[in-house]
């Protein structure tokens, strides 16, 4: 049996370093960051219903 650990902080308060270190540990982490940006990548249905939601002005002209 294992743990599992949440691990939450503001902007800057070295999430990314701890993950990192678990990481380097053996420990399996699952960056929420990263899903919520893969949800939302051009062409996808998250995508899709935010636009259709709010409007394409929600979609910065630079964007991929």
């Amino acid at each position: 049996m294992g743990y599992t650990v949440a691990l939450t902080g503001g902007i800057g308060s070295g999430k990314s370093t701890v993950a990192d270190a678990f990481a380097q540990l053996g420990v399996k982490v699952i960056d929420a960051d990263v899903i919520a940006r893969q949800v939302v990548e051009p062409g996808t249905p998250a995508l899709q219903a935010i636009v259709g939601h709010f409007g394409p002005q929600m979609i910065a002209p630079t964007a991929r």
